[in-house]
């Protein structure tokens, strides 16, 4: 007789160890990591990145992975523990305050908590049935924020995206698909009646755009790169002419993408002059706001993104200057019919055939993700529990402190410095007066790897105007104007020490040479 499905499940035998999903267990685990990163906030030494070779790593890696393949392993403290010790300690130290590298911070702590609670409850955002909260919290949120962006109320909508990557590749879709109709389903048009796809960029704009131009099918070779100015501003004055000639050269400029908190040197574009150069034109306006969106919190710095409410589109990532775990990403749009362009699919095992009270809220149809994870959940908490002004004032002292350190280099002979900042990106050089630049081309990126490698401080380098510079992004409040100070000492130091060291070299092959030259005199 054959057993019924019920009776072939009952008949099963489980191995799996009940120990591992057990509740009580799980809270003693939770106790030994908290305590972990209690310890690692409270450590408030001035230090860098603990930069340790590939192959040792994979090798301290592997040696803490168990030897049990049969049978699941016992949970082991011991190395539970030894992970934690690796894992943090080879991170990034987002909380200290030599930390001065990138562009995403230690998290509120409150959101870091409530990110263990979605990764244990498990409710991917993208449909309402499976993150109620999550999708009623993404609606609260775009209208909360859209406070301070202007967009018509009732036209305008917001969908998460894990990374500002892919937020900027979901706006050109949606660009894409509403100047190019037709598109989506038929593909790139084979002629050229009305001009092939093109789109325009900041020769300073974030790789992703580039990347998405690929991705697209538009091109790198059909980008047009608009010039900038010495502060990395797109010079708007420039913008028509180039456009005429790539119109003359049989481009249909349908895009342009403008940037609000560059990552190079965190400038801002003329957003409201190019908001008035895409409409002449006809073109899709989109601003790749993920590192400076978040200065429109801010009643003082606001400003920065004037004109942003003509956009089509807007990029912000919360990760960035909201200070949550990453990725979580924000994308904005002026129309929200047209944020349903970016994508065109029929999937009758999650998208309704008519919508209802539950599917208006959900973002599946807006979003390129199915299964995403609930990040606007750590925004959304804080928002609630504090307000506005924990993301107002925090932003705020990162620019002010950015503008004393602005301040302090002007009164520092051997720094030269790039740009005046506009919001907490700083870059300069190191040129001492017994430095040139030609005899050791590479010396910025030297100075940074020396003070990487020193441990104490850790920055980042950028390309810019076809040269290198030290670039410090200031994304933890408890660093003071001391602390960069500190900074610059070391550079000075790292500096000298390469000059001497270079300069020995060339001594010593100056000797070497004279020596051969003799020698082969006396022969």
């Amino acid at each position: 007789m054959r057993k019924t499905e019920n009776e072939k499940a009952e008949g099963c035998e489980v191995s799996l160890d009940p120990n591992i999903f057990d509740p009580e267990l799980f809270g003693e685990h939770a106790g030994i990591a908290v305590a972990y990163l209690k310890s690692y906030m409270n450590d408030v030494s001035v230090r860098g990145l603990n930069l340790i070779d590939p192959p040792s790593l994979i090798d301290a890696a592997k040696k803490l992975m168990t030897k049990e393949s049969d049978t699941i392993a016992p949970f082991d403290e011991k190395r539970f523990r030894m992970i934690l010790d690796l894992y943090i300690g080879t991170g990034i130290p987002v909380y200290s305050t030599g930390y001065m590298g990138r562009q995403f911070s230690g998290v509120v702590p409150l959101a870091g908590i409530f990110d263990l609670v979605s990764s244990i409850s498990n409710q991917p955002a993208s449909f309402y049935e499976a993150g109620q909260l999550p999708n009623v919290a993404e609606q609260i949120m775009s209208t909360e924020l859209n406070r301070f962006i202007g967009f018509e109320d009732k036209q305008f909508t917001m969908v998460s995206t894990s990374g500002g990557s892919l937020a900027n590749l979901t706006a050109l879709l949606a660009a894409r698909n509403d100047k190019l109709p037709g598109v989506w389903s038929n593909g790139m048009p084979a002629g050229v009646r009305d001009g092939i796809p093109a789109i325009a960029i900041s020769e300073d704009a974030h790789y992703s755009i580039t990347r998405a131009a690929g991705i697209l099918g538009i091109g790198e070779s059909r980008i047009i790169r608009l010039p900038v100015n010495r502060a990395g501003q797109i010079r708007a004055e420039k913008v028509q002419a180039i456009l005429d000639e790539a119109r003359a050269g049989g481009l249909n400029v349908f895009c342009l993408v403008a940037s609000a908190g560059t990552t190079s040197m965190g400038a801002f574009d003329p957003i409201e002059e190019l908001s008035g150069i895409a409409k002449k034109n006809d073109m899709w306006l989109h601003v790749d706001g993920a590192h400076g969106g978040g200065l429109l919190v801010s009643d003082k710095f606001r400003y920065r993104l004037k004109g942003i409410e003509n956009a089509d589109s807007l990029t912000w990532d919360a990760h960035k200057m909201l200070f949550v775990p990453a990725p979580c990403s924000l994308l904005f749009y002026k129309n929200k019919e047209k944020s349903y362009g970016a994508f065109k699919q029929e999937a009758s095992y999650v998208f309704e055939d008519h919508a209802d009270i539950y599917s208006e809220y959900e973002g599946a149809e807006k979003n390129f993700e199915c299964t995403k994870r609930p990040s606007i959940m750590n925004l959304w908490l804080l928002w609630a529990m504090h307000g506005k002004a924990l993301f107002a004032e925090k932003i705020g002292y990162l620019c002010r402190l950015c503008r004393d350190a602005y301040e302090l280099l002007n009164e520092e002979p051997d720094f030269e410095i790039i740009h005046e900042p506009e919001c907490n990106i700083l870059c300069f050089r190191y040129k001492p007066q017994n430095m040139q630049e030609y005899i050791i081309p590479d010396f910025q990126i030297q100075i940074r790897n020396r003070i990487r490698s020193n441990g104490m401080f850790f920055i980042s380098k950028v390309n810019i105007h076809g040269e290198t510079a030290l670039r410090a992004v200031f994304m933890n409040h408890e660093i003071k104007s001391a602390h960069f100070r500190l900074l610059l000492e070391q550079i000075r130091q790292a500096g000298q020490l390469i000059i001497n060291e270079h300069t020995n070299i060339i001594l010593n092959e100056q000797k070497h040479g004279s020596q051969v030259f003799l020698n082969n005199v006396c022969l």
